[in-house]
Formats: structure tokens, C-alpha cells, sequence
């Protein structure tokens, strides 16, 4: 009985071994070993289960996501992206919530689901704008610039990367609108797939 106390104790002093596995995780991704790193990821996820922490099992989860949409593994990411969006749901955490949707637009959009992805940039582009990031809007523009093209929506593609252009001539930012005129020009100028 005293050594399963002395263990409790130590486990506390050091973070339980979740917790550990979580920390463990991050050095092998921070060391490019994303294998050990998954492994450890899921150990961590499993203990934080059975610790009932939910904080855990949504950053263990946050951090599969990544893993596993690196991998091409996209269901296994959408899933630990929906238990993360949902523990980041009942906590009202607006900011978690709003990276995790940018996460599933970037995974639904390397899954091929271009309509989807499409639906999913524009809202993000709504919340970047809602927020009064220029940077992350002009970014969602580029991004849905390049769906568009793989569409052949050439006049999509060339508006979203004017309205970049437009937001880089707000701020003055001369070389930066000029590039992405140009890559308006350039996307309305493609030719047609034969």
C-alpha cells in the first residue's frame, strides 16, 4: 500500500505519466521522429482518458491531427479532430475551435473535397475578417485562389487573388499587391485543359 502512495506521489511531482507521454511526444517531434512521437501521443491520449482530463485529450488530440494529416491518414485526423472540437465546444474556447476548423479545411481540401474546402476557406476568411487579420485573410484568399484554379474557375481564382492585392494596397504594401495582380492576370490568362 505505501509503495502504490510513494508511486502516486512521485507520478504527481513529476506529472503523471499521461502527461509525460504528452512531453515525450513533443521532443520527438521537436527531434523530426514523428513515428515515436504518434506513439507517444496516443499513450498520452489513453491516459489522459483515464485520468478523465480533458484538456489532455484535446491537445493529445490536436497534436494526432497534425500527425496524422501529415501521414495522408485524414479520417484518423478528422476524428481526433472532432473529439478536440468537441471538448473545445463544451468549453466555449472560440480560439481553439477556430484553429481546429482551419485544420479541417486544410484536411478536407488534401482529401480532394474541393467543394467542401471551398465552403469551409470562406468561412474561415469570414472569421479572419471578423478578427481584422489581414495576414491570415490574405492567406485563405491564396488558398482558395489555388482550389478554384485546380477547378478551372479561373475568374474565381483571379477575384480572390485581387482582393489579396487589395488588402496588401491598404497597407501600403506596393510589391506585395503587385504580385498578386499578377497572379490574377496569370490565373485568367491559363489556358484550358484540352
Amino acid at each position: 500500500m505505501n509503495e502504490i502512495k510513494m508511486q502516486e506521489e512521485q507520478n504527481q511531482e513529476a506529472g503523471s505519466e499521461a502527461q509525460q507521454d504528452y512531453e515525450a511526444g513533443q521532443k520527438y517531434l521537436k527531434n523530426g521522429d514523428d513515428a515515436q512521437a504518434a506513439n507517444a501521443f496516443h499513450n498520452a491520449l489513453i491516459g489522459f482518458e483515464r485520468e478523465n482530463n480533458e484538456n489532455g485529450i484535446a491537445n493529445a488530440s490536436d497534436k494526432l491531427i497534425d500527425i496524422c494529416g501529415e501521414r495522408g491518414e485524414t479520417e484518423k485526423a478528422l476524428k481526433h479532430l472532432e473529439r478536440a472540437y468537441a471538448i473545445c465546444g463544451k468549453h466555449s474556447d472560440r480560439f481553439s475551435l477556430f484553429s481546429l476548423e482551419r485544420k479541417k479545411a486544410g484536411l478536407i481540401y488534401q482529401s480532394g473535397d474541393l467543394e467542401q474546402a471551398i465552403a469551409l476557406y470562406l468561412d474561415i476568411l469570414d472569421e479572419y475578417s471578423a478578427l481584422r487579420n489581414p495576414q491570415g485573410s490574405v492567406e485563405t484568399l491564396e488558398t482558395l485562389a489555388e482550389i478554384y484554379l485546380k477547378q478551372e474557375e479561373k475568374a474565381k481564382a483571379a477575384d480572390a487573388y485581387r482582393l489579396a492585392a487589395s488588402i496588401h494596397q491598404s497597407f501600403k504594401h506596393k510589391q506585395h499587391a503587385e504580385e498578386f495582380l499578377a497572379k490574377a492576370d496569370a490565373a485568367e490568362a491559363r489556358e484550358e485543359p484540352s
